[in-house]
């Protein structure tokens, strides 16, 4: 009886060491040819779309994250990819249907003279999730939902509704910024709408501050968005932590847009304006993003700091012994 229990212990203890060992080039060559071949009938179905997107990071740096979105949601896959390769898949046929309803939503998008442009993308990444329902079953879709859902931060948004976004934000900092700027002796500041006069000892500066739309956070929001999710996501904390972190996103990306705008006011008027331009611009934009990693990483100590868990009871070994028959 003990041997067989010594045994049973072995064989569990093999089978957790293989499971961590898991490599993809364990899947074989068949696996890997059917991988391939699904890629590339889906790459080339949708080319037009992946061009389209891949042509606005490169022009636009709104979007320029969205390189970045892709091998995040490949890395979040590696994280589970000893459970996705130990999974028996089953195939669920409602996958199936779910792919014929998105590529006749698709191609209803592209024949009607209605049709909108954005949900082409948002159909490409919604038959990528019915192919893998259909091809592996829920058990696949268990570990791939969140980086399949996640490829919807690369898609840039329609330009009016990114307009539509942008505005409040842009009045906001301007708001703010022109507060603080006439808490400085000498300066008066006065806003409208997104621009600034400024009038420093008596002598109004020409020309006015304008919130560009570069300045108006929207950028910086995307990017910190898509990147709390994916924090929240790789460490391990209370659901509500989870919740927390995600959305002390927004407040955290609109406070630093408003820092820095009050900072390129200041550096407007007391320095000089061509530091506010070009290249300097730009550096201060980069500046926030520590300063928004610096407050995020805050609250996360903060919170684990605050809330201390009872740690489980370790288990002890347990060691069996064959006694000897006297």
């Amino acid at each position: 009886m003990v041997g067989k229990i010594v045994s049973s212990t072995a064989d569990k203890q093999a089978t957790i060491t293989c499971m961590r060992n898991q490599r993809w080039h364990g899947l074989g060559l068949y696996s890997c040819i059917k991988m391939a071949v699904i890629a590339g009938v889906f790459c080339f179905f949708f080319r037009n779309e992946i061009h389209s997107i891949v042509h606005e990071w490169l022009t636009d740096a709104s979007w320029s994250h969205g390189f970045l979105i892709p091998l995040f949601s490949l890395y979040f896959i590696n994280q589970h990819r000893n459970e996705i390769l130990n999974i028996r898949t089953k195939p669920s046929y409602l996958g199936l249907v779910f792919l014929i309803c998105v590529l006749s939503f698709y191609f209803l998008n592209i024949v009607s003279p209605s049709g909108y442009a954005y949900f082409r993308p948002i159909s490409m990444i919604g038959a990528l999730g019915a192919i893998l329902l259909f091809l592996g079953g829920w058990r696949l879709i268990r570990f791939t939902w969140l980086p399949v859902l996640f490829l919807v931060f690369a898609v840039p948004l329609p330009r009016r509704y990114y307009v539509s976004l942008t505005m409040p934000m842009r009045h906001l900092a301007a708001t703010v910024a022109t507060v603080l700027l006439n808490l400085v002796s000498g300066i008066e500041a006065t806003a409208s709408g997104v621009v600034i006069d400024v009038l420093y000892k008596g002598q109004r500066l020409d020309p006015a501050l304008n919130v560009a739309e570069a300045c108006s956070g929207m950028r910086l929001l995307m990017a910190f968005l898509a990147l709390g999710v994916a924090m929240a996501y790789l460490h391990y904390r209370p659901i509500w932590q989870r919740l927390v972190l995600l959305a002390s996103t927004i407040p955290i990306a609109i406070l630093c847009n408003i820092v820095r705008v009050t900072v390129t006011g200041f550096i407007y008027v007391l320095i000089h304006p061509k530091y506010t331009q070009g290249i300097y611009h730009d550096m201060l934009g980069m500046a926030m993003l520590p300063l928004a990693f610096g407050l995020y990483g805050f609250l996360a100590w903060f919170m684990s700091s605050l809330f201390i868990e009872e740690s489980k009871m370790s288990t002890k070994d347990i060691v069996v012994r064959k006694v000897s028959q006297t």
